[in-house]
């Protein structure tokens, strides 16, 4: 399974990752920058990366953390989210229906919906999925000029952080954030402070889906109610679209 590595000490903040992901998933540029201000962590529909200003020349990226165990996989009504064994949790846009039960159930609030359009659906990083699963390394770490994103197996990277932290005489606080944290992630972080400012939840042990139990549950009466709301609507805009016809077409014949 693989992972990306950040670390922190090396991020100068310089934004090239956010531009080679926003080129290579075909985002807009200019969304993009707008959504760095508009957006309260610089994410958006239209953004799936971005650099967090923690102070001090600290700067941390913030994207999805592809979970092991993950509460949108878990949430999503009808398939649309899956976790590969490759390692990133993948989004099937032709499935989703837009019901954004997985912005609900990801405790670190990635998922991002497209409130610009009239057919909104939910977005966010695949960990560059395709160039994964072709053998290449995602855009983000290629595109880093610092050394900042590593990328391999995630046991890997497991050791190779805690060598780093063994061998930096107490530079780094001794932690691997993503190791056991919300049942482990893909995207693991070293750093010398703490990781709560770009979103970490306070309660780090628990899983995923041990927070998201209580909406898991209740996610068969959310179903019906959803498909019951589409239904309705689905029939309003039949009926609407029925009778703005045969008033055409009493028009055309009178």
């Amino acid at each position: 399974m693989y992972s990306i590595l950040v670390d922190i000490t090396k991020c100068t903040g310089c934004e090239k990752c956010v531009s080679a992901c926003v080129k290579t998933n075909n985002l807009d540029p200019a969304r993009a920058d707008y959504d760095r201000v508009v957006s309260k962590d610089g994410l958006s529909s239209s953004k799936y990366l971005s650099i967090i200003d923690m102070q001090d020349d600290r700067y941390a990226r913030k994207s999805c953390m592809h979970c092991l165990e993950p509460g949108c996989v878990t949430a999503c009504l009808v398939g649309g989210l899956t976790k590969s064994p490759e390692g990133p949790v993948v989004y099937d846009p032709d499935k989703c229906i837009g019901c954004r039960y997985c912005m609900l159930s990801c405790n670190f609030h990635i998922p991002r919906y497209e409130w610009e359009k009239t057919k909104p659906l939910m977005r966010k990083c695949e960990m560059c999925y395709s160039k994964v699963k072709g053998g290449e390394i995602p855009a983000c770490v290629a595109n880093c000029p610092n050394g900042a994103l590593a990328f391999g197996e995630r046991d890997g990277l497991l050791k190779k952080a805690k060598n780093i932290i063994n061998a930096s005489g107490g530079r780094y606080i001794n932690k691997v954030w993503g190791e056991h944290e919300m049942g482990g992630t893909c995207v693991l972080y070293i750093s010398d402070v703490d990781l709560e400012k770009i979103g970490w939840p306070a309660s780090h042990d628990e899983s995923v889906a041990e927070v998201t139990e209580p909406l898991i549950e209740k996610t068969p009466v959310i179903g019906l109610s959803v498909a019951t709301s589409l239904f309705g609507i689905s029939w309003i805009v039949n009926r609407r679209n029925k009778i703005a016809s045969e008033k055409k077409k009493e028009n055309k014949d009178g």
